[in-house]
């Protein structure tokens, strides 16, 4: 592969059906603690789960008959607002994954659903901690969720692929993440909102199992 304009070309996810994450000219590649994966100008990130060689695809997705399509009895979610004096918050339960980040950092504002309870630059702050792009917020009737950070993928111990960075994602059944920004891919293979995470991992309780990668 001639990979001469790989530097000047952003990073692209395709979604393969029924299939892996293919991830091309990716500088970025983490684990929950930093370190950074090996990483070619393609790579294959698994999604069904079963990989023995996480985060990495195997071809495992073959051999359990994965499927990668949304459930279609799930439940689609609402966009709910929560204003205060200075900053308002919109929050998107159908594509939360569940991190509870916001929950863990300002229990005050998220728990009780409100934003008068923290400064707006907390509020802000921990909105950036939010993988899926469920949250963001409004100032001045302006809507921001996107943030400027570079390309990468995060591979969440026993999570999502947390994806910053604006990396443009390609799939054929034509999904769109809330924020083109950032996004948090499933993982486990259980979401009921493929290709993104809906927090299944938990109630399944996946975990990475015995890869020396994670």
């Amino acid at each position: 592969m001639d990979t001469r304009g790989s530097r000047k070309r952003k990073p692209v996810i395709k979604v393969i059906t029924n299939g892996p994450y293919v991830v091309t000219v990716l500088k970025h590649l983490r684990n929950s603690e930093g370190r950074e994966f090996p990483v070619q100008p393609v790579i294959t990130l698994c999604r069904c789960g079963a990989s023995i060689n996480k985060p990495y695809c195997d071809g495992s997705h073959t051999k359990i008959g994965f499927v990668g399509e949304k459930d279609p009895n799930r439940i689609s979610g609402e966009v709910n607002e929560w204003r205060g004096k200075r900053i308002t918050i919109v929050d998107n339960t159908g594509v939360c994954c569940r991190d509870r980040s916001c929950i863990n950092n300002l229990p005050q504002v998220f728990a009780e659903e409100n934003p008068d309870a923290a400064s707006v630059k907390e509020i802000i702050e921990t909105i950036k901690k939010c993988p899926s792009g469920a949250l963001s917020y409004k100032i001045g009737g302006r809507h921001c969720q996107s943030f400027k950070r570079e390309p990468a993928i995060t591979v969440a111990k026993d999570g999502p692929f947390k994806v910053v960075g604006g990396i443009r994602l390609k799939d054929e059944m034509d999904s769109k993440p809330a924020c083109a920004e950032h996004y948090a891919l499933c993982r486990c293979g259980h979401s009921q909102n493929k290709p993104f995470c809906d927090g299944s991992h938990l109630d399944i309780d996946f975990k990475d199992g015995a890869s020396s990668l994670l």
